[in-house]
């Protein structure tokens, strides 16, 4: 017998839609409430990669990054089959764009005690009549259909 319901089961298109509504509301608040900051600098001094390896410390600036970038491209424009042209920018890439992702910060900025209840509301209470919208409902039928295998 084919089911009409969300994710063909008998659980109401209803209870899947408010779920969604629901989900999407809180996930939305909770997100809008997040601040997302950089701490990335271009200058000297202020260095994308640090750390220290055996004793001796190292420091990658920006500024350092875009050295072998400039010369990969100068490489490419020269002989577009040179291969260490092209490694040398789709690594200067690579590494300026997990520099940028690595110094990404995140903060919850203040809210009310009621706002975090009313987002943690609408967020789990979507969560859970979006999953309970996905199985069958209907017990006689789910009970013959265990029987029968």
């Amino acid at each position: 017998m084919p089911h009409s319901g969300a994710g063909g089961s008998d659980g109401g298109t209803g209870r899947f839609l408010m779920g969604l509504l629901m989900m999407c509301i809180g996930g939305y608040l909770f997100l809008n409430h997040i601040q997302v900051t950089s701490g990335m600098r271009m200058g000297f001094g202020h260095s994308m990669y640090s750390g220290s390896m055996g004793g001796f410390n190292y420091s990658v600036t920006g500024g350092m990054i875009f050295v072998p970038f400039i010369f990969g491209v100068g490489m490419i424009f020269w002989n577009s089959k040179n291969t260490l042209g092209w490694l040398l920018t789709l690594g200067s890439l690579a590494a300026f764009s997990i520099g940028i992702i690595v110094s990404i910060r995140m903060h919850i900025k203040p809210m009310s005690a009621f706002d975090l209840i009313t987002v943690l509301v609408l967020l789990a209470g979507g969560i859970g009549m979006f999953g309970s919208s996905l199985r069958n409902f209907n017990k006689q039928e789910q009970s013959q259909e265990n029987n029968r295998q």
